[in-house]
């Protein structure tokens, strides 16, 4: 492993495209928590692998490579996330929003369980769902969401329990289908 990262440190391809695709598959995952659609959480993978890269000098070996990988990962996609527009503004939900789409579903109409959360996570408005993912899957403190995020604790804080108020009503609607 060693030799592998000091490769990709010296930027040899080869060594980068073998690191990429041994946690490009789980940090896909990460991603897909964060994003609207598979399409933004592509853009926000391969902005977390650019930095990945760039920074991989700065990985001292104190813990996994994968945690630091997927803290980069997770770091890349938040600041996706406050590039766009308007992210952090609250958001009515539509009710057709409630329903899944017919190719999210596997053949008996259920989905899996990851798949599911997945597709219900990205139903809910791009703040809510990032202060869930730091709170709940990264372990981030309120203060830390603030601070990252621009944001006040108290809106971490609202938005966090906006944000599992909606989940349960997804998955019960889910649930009742």
């Amino acid at each position: 492993m060693d030799q592998l990262l000091k490769a990709c440190i010296k930027g040899d391809r080869k060594a980068q495209k073998h690191l990429y695709d041994r946690f490009k598959d789980k940090m896909f995952g990460v991603c897909l928590r964060y994003a609207n659609n598979r399409q933004e959480a592509e853009d926000m993978l391969q902005e977390g692998f650019i930095k990945v890269f760039r920074d991989l000098k700065q990985y001292n070996g104190m813990g996994s490579l994968e945690g630091w990988i997927r803290r980069v990962i997770v770091h890349a996609a938040i600041d996706y996330l406050r590039s766009q527009r308007n992210w952090t503004e609250m958001h009515k939900i539509d009710p057709a929003v409630l329903q899944l789409p017919a190719d999210e579903r596997s053949d008996d109409g259920d989905l899996e369980t990851g798949k599911m959360l997945i597709a219900l996570m990205q139903k809910l408005p791009p703040g809510f769902r990032a202060v869930l993912n730091m709170y709940v899957m990264e372990g981030f403190t309120h203060q830390e969401i603030a601070a990252r995020l621009g944001i006040s604790e108290g809106t971490s804080k609202s938005q966090l329990s906006r944000a599992r108020q909606l989940m349960k009503k997804l998955f019960e609607q889910k649930l009742a289908t």
